[in-house]
């Protein structure tokens, strides 16, 4: 997959298995299948790591949680160093438009998490916003 980006280029480690092509995942430290959405959450959590000096063990991918009685699923969330969500970020592939139900599902996700921060990037743009739901910059983003 080379799909261009905003974010900067990587060591990128993919393998091929069968007709399947997979993406080794530093923080989770396991092989995911590439998916357009995949590319951009690995580049998105290179660039945390690399150019923001986030620690990996900082770093928390996919879990699950409950919302209103409906198991979801969050892409992204960095947290602080009294351990409470610095940010929540919401990952789409490139195609996505980052559109009103982009936003209000980072949104609804926070309810729950809690974060200072919901960011939406589809890793050729990104909106950041803070906890009035202001757009803000997320420096160097």
């Amino acid at each position: 997959m080379n799909i261009a980006l905003k974010y900067p280029p990587f060591d990128v480690r993919l393998k091929k298995v069968g007709e399947k092509t997979y993406i080794f995942d530093i923080v989770r430290k396991k092989w995911l299948v590439l998916t357009p959405e995949e590319w951009v959450r690995q580049h998105v959590i290179n660039y945390l790591i690399v150019f923001i000096k986030i620690s990996t063990s900082s770093i928390s991918l996919e879990k699950e949680f409950n919302l209103n009685g409906i198991k979801k699923r969050y892409d992204i969330v960095v947290f602080d160093k009294q351990i409470k969500p610095a940010i929540i970020i919401e990952c789409k592939a490139p195609y996505v438009d980052l559109n009103t139900e982009v936003l209000e599902q980072a949104l609804r996700y926070n309810l729950i998490i809690k974060s200072k921060l919901v960011m939406i990037t589809n890793g050729v743009s990104d909106l950041v916003f803070d906890e009035k739901n202001k757009i803000t910059k997320l420096n160097p983003f």
